[in-house]
Parts: structure tokens; sequence; C-alpha cells
């Protein structure tokens, strides 16, 4: 049967697939002042030797502003994936998809989050791991 995957401390209740490479481009969902983000690490992931790092639903990732206030541009921040198209399996044996790839970007190492809401809904593989971030969310899904 499916395994918990353990970072930072909290495993997540779902076997999630890789579903974002190192490079891709996140809209930021908080409202810290970034619009569009890029993926530059995955802080305690872990991959494969000479496989690139990949990203999945409630992992921790370095972004890079692309797009946003002008003195954001540029700016790279802590960030946790808060939703992903790639659809995942949860423990229950449904699957899980959202329409769009998102995150919500972090103030300090603690998990609590730049912005004060987020937009549209966040997993709740994310609420399991960061409470602080699934506490501005709309709704948890």
């Amino acid at each position: 049967m499916a395994k918990n995957i353990i970072i930072s401390g909290k495993a997540i209740s779902a076997k999630a697939t890789r579903g974002l490479n190192i490079g891709s481009n996140l809209i930021a969902a908080d409202n810290s002042g970034a619009r569009i983000v890029r993926i530059t690490g995955v802080k305690r992931g872990k991959s494969k030797k000479g496989r690139q790092q990949y990203a999945k639903i409630s992992d921790w990732v370095k972004v890079s502003v692309r797009v946003g206030k002008p003195d954001m541009k540029g700016e790279v921040f802590d960030a946790v994936v808060i939703r992903q198209k790639k659809p995942y399996r949860r423990k229950t044996g449904e699957r899980v998809a959202f329409e769009d790839n998102a995150v919500a970007i972090l103030k300090d190492e603690k998990g609590n989050p730049k912005g004060t809401q987020i937009k549209g809904p966040v997993a709740r593989e994310v609420q399991e791991r960061w409470q602080q971030v699934a506490k501005i969310a709309q709704f948890v899904l």
C-alpha cells in the first residue's frame, strides 16, 4: 500500500506524485505582492542520484519572483506548494487534481506565510503539514 512521505518531520496522508520540475512557473496565490514565481529548488526534497529534483503538493520550495511588485522581482523566497495540476492519490482511494499550480510564499523558516490571505482552494495535505498557511486560506479541499 501507500507509504507516508516524511519531510520536515511531518507525513502527509497521500501518495503524492512528481508534479512540478525545477524551473516550473507557478501562480503565487497569496497577497504578498508576487504574481508568478519560478521554482529554483526543493528544500528537504529527495530524489534519485542523477535525477533532477521535483516538487509535489505540500513541499517546501525556493522560488524566484518573475512577475509582481517591482521591488520583489528577482527576489528569492521560501514557499509551499498548495495546488498541483498533476493528479495524486489519497489514502481513501480518491484522486485529487487542481486546475492550476500554485504556491504560498513564506515569511520565515517556521512556516509563517508572508501574505494575509490565499485566493482559491488549498489541499488538505498542506493543512496537515503547514497549519499557518491553511489558516489564511479561503477553503481547504
